[in-house]
């Protein structure tokens, strides 16, 4: 659990230092950099129109196994 919590902090660090070197002067790295908020956008955006288009979430199901290992 901490190592993904971890891996997200120093993964947002990367992207705020992209940024500041973005803006900063490369500006070639603007349209790339804001690939990732448009589509965390286009997929919150998703879920939230299932509720309205009546889509349940699917209920994950494990089946267990009738053997146990040996």
């Amino acid at each position: 659990m901490i190592t993904t919590r971890v891996t997200i902090v120093v993964a947002l660090l990367l992207y705020g230092f992209l940024w500041v070197i973005a803006l900063n002067g490369a500006s070639g790295l603007i349209p790339i950099l804001t690939v990732p908020p448009i589509l965390a956008v286009l997929v919150a955006a998703g879920v939230g129109l299932n509720k309205y288009m009546g889509i349940t979430p699917r209920k994950q199901h494990f089946n267990d196994r009738d053997e146990e290992p040996e």
